[in-house]
């Protein structure tokens, strides 16, 4: 600090006091509210600003001496250690401090304390007090990056008492030896403190401009991403609507807003008659809305829901997953909204034909099978009845084949409920499946304890194990085991296919009941099957009111569950 002036650079490109530039560990920074008018001066308007305070002070002090001790005028030391002071600050204009190297400048705070001494030891005890003087060398030294800068400055403070005394030729003595071991000790403390502070000062603005840095880079950043996620927002065709923890909106992209019918989606309650459930009958209640439902924290995925008025409706898939608060900013969800009209009216179309075919297939397929009967009935026909049976048995099969196929189109099965046996039925099945399994080297297991009475169709369960059972054999290695199992739970009945075969993924387990899927590796190894056997199953069992599902791993095999309620 000099005259209030403290000039502390430590940017990589930054100047000292002389305006050379030093390498520190940061980027450069120029900024004019750090650095201040001084900052912003050249090389040698800093050297003169830094040594204005000293050269006013010496002004002041002529003035001084003018007015109240004009003999100190006529001391020609006196008038030497002026021009002494008036050289330095001619030194300071004159010098182009730019091209000499950083630690040139240390010369001109030195020299300073040379003047001082000169001048406060040609004044006599009346100007002892010019010591002070010395702090804006000491001071200026001491602030400097440099680490031997404090060195110096105690070396200008010793100089400024030893030199004016040796030039004199006579030692100090007395209060001049005082001056001469306090002086220098109470100037070092200064420019030790000094240089600490200065120290200081300099670390923690070089923190202040990483955080800064840092932030800038966060920022921008964060600049990057909203742009990105703006952009993403405007270009995705899913509608997008983030809401907070109360169901009320935050964001919506440009996909939900200029339909009506996905304005009937984000209404929170004014509306919600004309949003429907799947079954596009049933108004959604106010708390099984979207948002109130996201609101609540449940994630799901894929919900149907049809909006709009009758005769306009769109059906869209919604999904929803929440995110937690974070940064002070609360929590909420993000719900997707996919408009699927198109998709559902497709899969309505490709059931209506498939039922449609089927149950022109059908016709024909029972008269083939009724003249067949007939054929069979009839004597003379014994040289072809192998052939016969043949043909009937692939006419069943294919009858079969058609009746899935209407049964998974509708989506629904006429059942004939009766009191039966599910033991019994299980073991029917099971002596029907003998000898395929044999055939393949397999061993079939029955386990049920009769009897297993329930309300039930025997015919349509008996076609569920059936499948299963159909389904474990074709898709177990030869020696495998297959065992089938029946009991009464709490849950109800309780019949279990399970085999060691091949096994399911995650994957294909979610989608083993979906109409005509068949996993890679059924089509691989050439397995027949047309996808139908577990959808039937499906709608079977649920039109019972129960429930089915699979538990399997690749490689280690699949169990088939279903469970009938009590009836």
């Amino acid at each position: 600090m000099a005259g209030g002036s403290l000039v502390i650079h430590e940017q990589q490109g930054a100047t000292d006091v002389a305006g050379h530039a030093r390498k520190a560990p940061v980027q450069p920074v120029v900024s004019d509210r750090l650095d201040g008018l001084f900052g912003a001066l050249s090389p040698r308007k800093r050297v003169v600003a830094s040594q204005l305070p000293v050269t006013l002070t010496v002004a002041l002090m002529v003035i001084a001496a003018v007015i109240f001790s004009p003999e100190t005028l006529a001391n020609n030391m006196f008038l030497a250690a002026l021009l002494f002071h008036l050289a330095i600050f001619a030194a300071c204009i004159s010098i182009q401090w730019a091209r000499l190297p950083a630690a040139a400048f240390a010369v001109i705070p030195l020299l300073d304390c040379l003047a001082i001494g000169f001048t406060r030891q040609a004044g006599g005890p009346a100007f002892n007090v010019l010591s002070m003087m010395l702090v804006f060398p000491v001071i200026l030294l001491s602030a400097q990056v440099q680490p031997y800068m404090p060195v110096l400055a105690i070396a200008g403070t010793v100089l400024s008492t030893v030199a004016p005394s040796a030039v004199q030729g006579s030692p100090p003595a007395g209060e001049s030896m005082i001056r001469t071991l306090i002086l220098p000790l109470v100037m070092s403390v200064i420019a030790l403190t000094a240089h600490v502070v200065a120290t200081t000062i300099r670390r923690h603005r070089v923190r202040l401009v990483e955080n800064e840095q840092d932030l800038a880079r966060t920022l921008d950043q964060s600049v990057r991403r909203q742009a990105l996620l703006d952009a993403v927002l405007k270009a995705v065709g899913v509608g997008v609507w983030v809401v907070d923890v109360r169901g009320h909106t935050v964001l919506a992209n440009r996909a939900m807003r200029p339909d009506p019918a996905l304005a009937v989606v984000m209404d929170a309650a004014g509306a919600q008659s004309e949003l429907l459930m799947a079954d596009r009958c049933t108004p959604v209640p106010a708390g099984l809305l979207p948002a109130a439902r996201a609101a609540a924290g449940e994630a799901f995925t894929d919900e149907l829901y049809w909006a709009g008025p009758a005769g306009r409706q769109r059906a869209y898939s919604v999904s929803s997953h929440g995110f937690p608060p974070a940064g002070g900013q609360e929590g909420g969800a993000v719900i997707t909204c996919v408009d699927v009209t198109t998709l559902i009216n497709a899969l309505a179309a490709k059931d209506d034909f498939v039922a449609t075919v089927s149950h022109e297939l059908r016709t024909p397929l029972t008269s083939i099978l009724g003249y067949l009967e007939l054929v069979l009935d009839e004597p003379g026909h014994e040289d072809i009845q192998a052939e016969l049976l043949v043909v009937r048995r692939n006419a069943d099969h294919l009858l079969n084949l058609v009746n899935d196929l209407i049964a998974v189109a509708s989506e629904q099965m006429d059942l004939s409920l009766a009191e039966a046996d599910l033991a019994r039925v299980l073991a029917l099945e099971v002596d029907a499946a003998l000898p395929k399994a044999a055939a393949k080297g397999l061993q079939l297991v029955l386990d049920a304890r009769q009897p297993l009475p329930g309300r039930l169709d025997p015919e349509r369960i008996g076609q569920v194990v059936r499948n299963l059972l159909s389904n474990a054999i074709k898709y177990s290695p030869n020696g495998g085991l297959i065992r089938a199992s029946a009991v009464r739970t709490d849950a109800g009945l309780v019949c279990s296919i399970t085999d060691t075969g091949l096994g399911m993924t995650e994957e294909e387990q979610e989608q083993a009941f979906t109409k005509f899927f068949r996993s890679a590796r059924s089509r691989e190894t050439a397995i027949p099957g047309a996808g139908l056997g577990l959808p039937v199953s499906k709608t079977i069992v649920e039109g019972h009111g129960g429930s089915i599902r699979l538990d399997s791993a690749p490689g280690v095999g699949t169990t088939a569950t279903f469970v009938l309620p009590e009836s």
